[in-house]
């Protein structure tokens, strides 16, 4: 029978561990070594099971006062010289290891910095809308509907619904609404003056508004009677920015302002108001009163015609879910009549009969658009969450590059860990210390990138289009970033502090310390490193390929040398007076008169079409109609495929519709030219022409059916210029334009400008991705560089020896950098299905993208290999030059 080794029997450990932590230092040893004995004696004799009960009983009766650790023996004065020295020990430490201390808080303060700035930013975006005292019960309502399985939303609607919203449902404490683009002729703002004045001013963020949405955003009134502001016709409410602008030390108060040089119609200011905060998702400069306006006649009374955004606020306790499903009792009582009424059978009845209303958390706006298309600058909680786990995956590279030499270098610590434990320092001192060495670190390291997020502050809002700032007067600020330096320290600090204080003094004093070459934890961590590394500039190749797609596609139309002249509207009449003498000026090709540009956040009009005579499908397709002129197709290029273009001369094309090819086949015309199109009204359009399909929204959309119509839109006007000598042309136009409004500036842009300002996210995206990679390369970097030169240093006499052996120059070289060469190809197999995976999610957000090649992560490859190359290549040539003789004769 085989007996039980002795040197394997082993007591419990919880009470070997017990034991040391209350008994005295100078009996623990000597006690615990013949408690020991007498267990494995007793194993043999009794069993396991008795032997563990009898040392436990032994652990427990030594439990007495003489045994016990005196713990409070140290004076304060004492325990504040024992700190006094951890400091100076650390400080000695950072000065005679200048390479390594300097990577250590030079990465720790980059990753710092970097974590600053994207919380700063993250904080902002889940700041919008905050400040409404009553904001937990301030929601905005919205539409769903489904048909054919697809679920559509959206949240414009008709003038008298929030009037019925209110007077029907007493949960309602107050409903309103507004109008956005009825109160924005001007490509998105007005002309504007006193009505004292001459000269006018282009100003944006004119909103037509009624009292109840001003009661429901807690507008903050610096003059003028809150209660009352907007319940006067023709009055106007301004912001204390334009209050200064335009009336400066005045009280604007009955004051008048004209609106696009129609002084038939002034508006009196009736109050001014505190700027709006930056974040809230309402912002607005100007707001006209909504009383007695009728955009057109019968429009307060329509129900089938959807312009404005509704508001409401709640009464406190009211239960949101059940409130929603009371709401769909409006479309019974007021939708349903209003599409009957219609006159049209197969109009909108389908489509009503589906809607059901949803509440929105004003909170939640900013952060979720729900995809309803309201044109309002918008965060996405993807982003904030994604920069919050860049900022954690940065700083995490930067804690793993302070593990990672801390470890490297325990064997130049190893026998001052000996000594200490000879001379009877225990293991919790040596923690302390150690942990006081990492937090000098880490409050180094916080100084020093706070700084740096100061400075870079400006550049990264530039990147953000973005004003934050150092919430310096906040009492939170200062003790928080105090405790995240202790956090930080203790984190980065706490394996280190472990790992050096657990070596054994018999080992360390004999040489035998030799673990931190050879940790496996330490090449994970290299591996986790540069697997984030990869990653990102994966992510940055597929980001640049999409952005060069999007604006090299052909896109249907023709949009360089374009110019967009706005506010043409202020010019009246004359506007077409005004276009025939621009298209007389050399170089000037063709110009067109109309406000829907194939741009996102332009003009549009939505409605349900029928071929005449069809019966399916129920609720129609939807379309754009946009009122243009006749010189529309060839001033932006855009091809027929079948039909003519309009003819000024021809009357009857005031009856004619130019469809593209989406809308011919969503509605089924094999041969649109000569077909009858009608809208729910039963108004009725000849098609004389199928354009060619163009890209009027951005590439995350699919072409959608449009048509175009004969119609004044003049708030707008492009012109086709016929020459690069832009210069010249657009001294020409100005002087044209001074000669018809001497009075109104004139504003113009490019029509190629206005598309690549389309996508300045992306170009956002793909600029905060290349600088988060080359900030993760360079944390990387930092480890790698100073891991090299240490293990250089470590193998220092084996390369000598290999090369007075006739070692070349270049098989050194492959011996130290073959390690990192492998940890690498691991984290490329690694970091390559996630990229592809977290890239792949990306691109779906496009109708039209890119296919991500293999090419891409050959380049990756490539790109890591060549910078940790260049990075481990300076002390491993360093290493294989250098003279042999000289570090054998110091061995």
């Amino acid at each position: 029978m085989n007996q039980p080794n002795p040197e394997k029997a082993r007591p419990p450990q919880w009470a070997t561990r017990f034991f040391r932590w209350f008994c005295n230092d100078h009996l623990s040893e000597a006690v615990l070594g013949d408690l020991e004995e007498l267990y494995a004696r007793r194993r043999l004799a009794l069993g396991k099971r008795k032997a563990d009960l009898l040392f436990v009983m032994n652990v427990l009766l030594f439990l007495q006062p003489f045994a016990i650790k005196k713990r409070s023996s140290s004076t304060p004065v004492n325990q504040l010289a024992m700190f006094e020295n951890y400091f100076k020990i650390a400080w000695r430490t950072m000065s005679r290891q200048r390479l390594y201390a300097g990577i250590k808080i030079g990465g720790l303060a980059i990753a710092i910095a970097t974590c600053i700035l994207i919380t700063l930013f993250v904080r902002r975006e889940f700041s919008y809308d905050q400040h409404y005292q009553k904001g937990d019960l301030v929601f905005r309502v919205y539409r769903e509907s489904n048909l054919h399985g697809e679920t559509e939303r959206g949240i414009y609607f008709p003038a008298p619904f929030a009037k019925a919203l209110q007077d029907d449902y007493p949960e309602i404490e107050l409903a309103g609404h507004y109008n956005p683009s009825a109160a924005n002729a001007g490509a998105g703002g007005n002309p504007v003056r006193r009505g004292d004045e001459i000269e006018n001013s282009h100003e944006e963020g004119f909103v037509y508004v009624d009292q109840g949405l001003a009661d429901i955003f807690e507008l903050s009134f610096v003059h003028g009677n809150p209660q009352k502001a907007l319940l006067e016709p023709n009055t106007i409410v301004i912001t204390q920015r334009m209050a200064s602008k335009y009336f400066a030390k005045e009280d604007p108060v009955g004051k008048r302002l004209i609106l696009n040089n129609d002084e038939t119609q002034p508006y009196t200011v009736s109050g001014v108001v505190q700027n709006p905060p930056v974040t809230a998702h309402f912002q607005f400069n100007f707001l006209i009163s909504l009383a007695g306006k009728e955009f057109w006649k019968g429009e307060k009374t329509a129900w089938m015609s959807s312009n404005y955004l509704d508001y409401i606020r709640v009464r406190p306790g009211t239960d949101v879910a059940a409130l929603e499903k009371k709401m769909d009792v409006l479309i019974g009582k007021y939708f349903v009549p209003s599409a009957a009424a219609s006159g049209n059978d197969r109009s909108l009845m389908a489509w009503v009969k589906s809607l059901h209303f949803k509440l929105q958390p004003v909170r939640d706006i900013h952060l979720n658009t729900m995809g309803v298309g309201d044109n309002l600058p918008h965060g996405d909680i993807r982003y904030a969450g994604l920069f919050g786990a860049i900022a954690f995956f940065i700083l995490t590279i930067a804690c793993i590059n302070f593990i990672n030499l801390s470890t490297a270098r325990s064997a130049h610590r190893a026998k001052e860990v000996g000594l200490r434990k000879v001379v009877g320092s225990p293991r919790s001192q040596l923690i302390n210390q150690f942990l006081i060495e990492s937090l000098v670190f880490s409050f180094f390291s916080f100084a020093l990138g706070l700084v740096l997020a100061r400075v870079a502050l400006p550049s990264f809002n530039t990147l953000l289009a973005s004003p934050l700032a150092f919430p310096w007067e906040a009492w939170w600020f200062i003790p928080l970033l105090f405790v995240g330096a202790l956090l930080i320290g203790f984190i980065a600090g706490i394996y280190p502090s472990f790992y050096l204080s657990s070596f054994k003094p018999v080992e360390v004093l004999k040489g035998h310390t030799t673990r931190g070459a050879r940790s496996s934890i330490r090449s994970l961590l290299v591996v986790f490193q540069f697997s984030i590394s990869i990653v990102l500039i994966i992510a940055t190749l597929v980001i640049q390929q999409q952005m060069h797609f999007i604006l090299t596609k052909k896109l249907g139309f023709d949009k360089d040398q374009v110019l967009i002249l706005q506010d043409t509207h202020t010019l009246g009449e004359q506007v077409v007076t005004f276009k025939n003498e621009l298209v007389q000026l050399p170089n000037v090709k063709h110009a067109t008169i109309s406000g829907f540009l194939p741009l996102e956040g332009a003009a549009r009009n939505g409605n349900p079409f029928w071929a005449d005579g069809q019966k399916e499908p129920e609720a129609g397709v939807g379309a754009q109609i946009w009122s243009v002129d006749h010189d529309y197709l060839p001033t932006l290029g855009i091809g027929l495929v079948a039909g003519r273009n309009f003819h000024i001369e021809m009357a009857s094309d005031s009856q004619a519709v130019i469809i593209n090819q989406a809308m011919a086949n969503a509605l089924n015309l094999k041969d649109a030219v000569g077909q009858v199109i009608v809208n729910p009204w039963n108004k009725k359009w000849n098609v004389i022409g199928v354009m060619e399909d163009f890209h009027f929204e951005t590439l995350k959309k699919h072409i959608e059916p449009l048509c175009v119509v004969i119609g004044r839109s003049s708030n707008v006007m492009m012109v086709k210029v016929g020459t690069k000598d832009l210069q010249n042309v657009i001294e020409s136009i100005s002087g044209l334009w001074k000669t018809f409004s001497p009075h109104q500036a004139i504003r113009y842009t490019f029509l190629d400008q206005r598309y690549a300002a389309m996508y300045e996210e992306v170009h956002r995206t793909q600029q905060i991705f290349t600088g988060f990679a080359a900030l993760a390369i360079l944390l990387a970097c930092l480890g790698l560089f100073a891991l090299s030169a240490f293990l250089a240093e470590q193998r220092s006499k084996e390369v000598s020896i290999r090369l007075v052996l006739g070692a070349t120059t270049a098989s050194i070289f492959q011996l130290l950098t073959r390690n990192f060469m492998t940890l690498l190809f691991i984290a490329l197999v690694i970091a390559t299905p996630l990229a592809w995976y977290m890239m792949q999610r990306w691109l779906e957000d496009y109708a039209y993208k890119i296919s991500i090649s293999w090419s891409t992560f050959v380049v990756a490859g490539v790109v890591s290999v060549v910078i940790a190359l260049c990075t481990v290549s300076y002390h491993t040539i360093q290493a294989a030059l250098a003279n042999p003789a000289d570090r054998l004769r110091a061995e």
